[in-house]
């Protein structure tokens, strides 16, 4: 069985803050091809397209497309803040290995 992805309280809280679903936005966490391990994460604002699965939570969304969605699978995403940046994160268990910058990994 293949579980969506999932979002936290935390990261919806983020969207929340900087007013995401006031302006019509989404959080839009895609895949592609490239980075230093194959795979990049691409994690911006976006308006939902009409084939996307939308995940929402206090009042607010993520979106992810379906060429996404499978590598994705019983993924969650997460705003994290530290000392050196707040960013949205993605914990992924299909990745095999990722790298330093946390926006690259392989499968």
């Amino acid at each position: 069985m293949n579980l969506p992805p999932k979002v936290t309280p935390r990261a919806f809280a983020r969207l929340a803050e900087i007013g995401a679903g006031e302006r019509g936005q989404a959080l839009r966490v895609a895949v592609e091809g490239g980075g230093c391990s194959g795979f990049q994460y691409d994690i911006r604002l976006d308006a939902p397209a009409e084939d996307d699965l939308i995940l929402e939570g206090e009042g607010q969304r993520v979106v992810v497309d379906t060429v996404s969605l499978p590598f994705l699978t019983g993924a969650t995403i997460d705003f994290n803040e530290e000392l050196i940046g707040a960013r949205f994160v993605i914990d992924n268990p299909n990745a095999s290995s990722s790298c330093g910058c946390g926006t690259s990994f392989s499968i």
